[in-house]
């Protein structure tokens, strides 16, 4: 958050006229010393925007602590641009500067590109298309799409590639680009979820689409035209080490269940089609069930062949079913129906141990009725006996833990 900062925006003279409709587009240029490239690039934009974008538009200088001249430069444009203005921040920060003028626009699309414009500007008016019409929430530019022109050197992109496979392994990113600047965002979206995302460097993006992603926010990709810059200043050890450490602090807040990712869900989100006769989100709950239900009867049965080593079968199914039924709560209760954080948790224990006792009774009666069916049976028979009781224990849990146990996250 920028609270309490110093701040300075110099208009152009005309902004009473240009600001007394809000502009449809803002496109934000974040910039640090670069007094050089800055008139070139939004002389260029600002000419792209007059002939082809059919809106309202505003060009927002977002200097980043400059030492050189970038802000006389900045001021200038202003001064010549009616549609050009320009704001100071103290501090350095990508993320800082577009989070402060996206969260003080009062356009209905935000959008940036980094000051090299890089990505052909032919790909903004179908970025931002898709949030005009309200189709989509938020929109990258993409390299790494199907249809995309990238022309940078192997080892820039290999790191590309390797970072968004990172984000596919640990935070299941199904974007495919986060980190290209060509992004843009609704105004509305961007006023609550903003407030959640805390990096204020260059992971902000990655943070801003995993955070959309989790709210059901809908993200559309373009394929762009990008060009390598060569005199790019981006250090890029010290940021990847910055995007590992924010991978991390990401995966803690999932954890913790701190971010009110469900409210903004419940806000903005889109949730799945429903299906005549299906339950909203049953589908995806039964495969994630079905798959903890599969770790679990494997432990079980392991656990169970070790009890029975040194115990009857009536105390080793007990102490092997009730160990792994408190495992399998936990996990459900995360996975499957997406409660998160500490809130209910002893509650949600305390009812998974009653659908235990109903496990319990099954499988026990199961083993009750082979004793009297088939005395002095052998072991496998005993084992195929329990996998069969396990079976429908399985599904009357499934259905015990979405009506009762949590009940108030079966839509999730």
């Amino acid at each position: 958050m920028v609270v309490g900062m110093s701040l300075s925006t110099q208009p152009s003279p005309d902004a009473a006229t240009t600001h007394v409709d809000a502009p449809v587009l803002d496109v934000v240029v974040p910039v640090y010393n670069e007094e050089v490239d800055l008139g070139p690039c939004v002389q260029r934009l600002h000419a792209y925007l007059r002939a082809y974008f059919p809106y309202r538009f505003r060009i927002t200088i977002a200097d980043n602590a400059s030492t050189d001249s970038t802000a006389d430069v900045a001021q200038w444009l202003s001064t010549e641009l009616p549609e050009v203005r320009w704001v100071h921040l103290p501090e350095k920060g990508r993320g800082r500067a577009l989070k402060y003028v996206w969260t003080h626009s009062d356009a209905s699309v935000l959008a940036y590109m980094d000051v090299d414009l890089s990505t052909d500007l032919g790909a903004l008016l179908p970025l931002v298309a898709p949030l005009i019409s309200g189709h989509s929430d938020l929109a990258i530019g993409s390299r790494l799409a199907r249809g995309s022109r990238v022309v940078r050197g192997a080892k820039r992109e290999f790191i590309s590639r390797s970072y968004n496979l990172i984000l596919r392994g640990t935070l299941s990113a199904r974007f495919s680009d986060a980190q290209c600047g060509f992004k843009a965002i609704r105004g509305d979206v961007a006023e609550r979820l903003l407030p959640m995302v805390e990096d204020t460097g260059w992971f902000f993006d990655t943070e801003m689409l995993v955070l959309a992603e989790r709210a059901g926010l809908r993200i559309h990709e373009v394929p762009v035209d990008w060009v390598d810059d060569p005199d790019s200043r981006v250090d890029i050890v010290s940021t990847a080490m910055a995007d590992l450490k924010g991978i991390v602090r990401l995966l803690r807040a999932f954890g913790s269940g701190k971010l009110p990712l469900a409210t903004l869900r419940e806000q903005l989100g889109r949730n799945p089609l429903p299906v005549e006769g299906v339950p909203t989100g049953l589908t995806g709950q039964l495969v994630r069930f079905a798959g903890v239900g599969v770790a679990s009867t494997l432990a079980y049965l392991a656990l169970y062949a070790v009890l029975r080593t040194f115990a009857g079968p009536q105390w080793a199914n007990f102490v092997a079913l009730l160990v792994t039924a408190v495992a399998n709560t936990a996990v459900n209760r995360r996975l499957t129906f997406g409660v998160r954080g500490n809130d209910g948790a002893w509650r949600h224990q305390a009812q998974g141990l009653i659908v235990f006792g109903v496990g319990l009774l099954l499988t026990s009666g199961s083993l009750a009725l082979l004793n009297t069916a088939a005395p002095g049976h052998s072991k496998p028979l005993e084992l195929f006996a329990l996998i069969v009781a396990n079976l429908l224990a399985t599904a009357v849990r499934f259905l015990m833990l979405r009506v009762w146990v949590f009940r108030s996250r079966a839509r999730a």
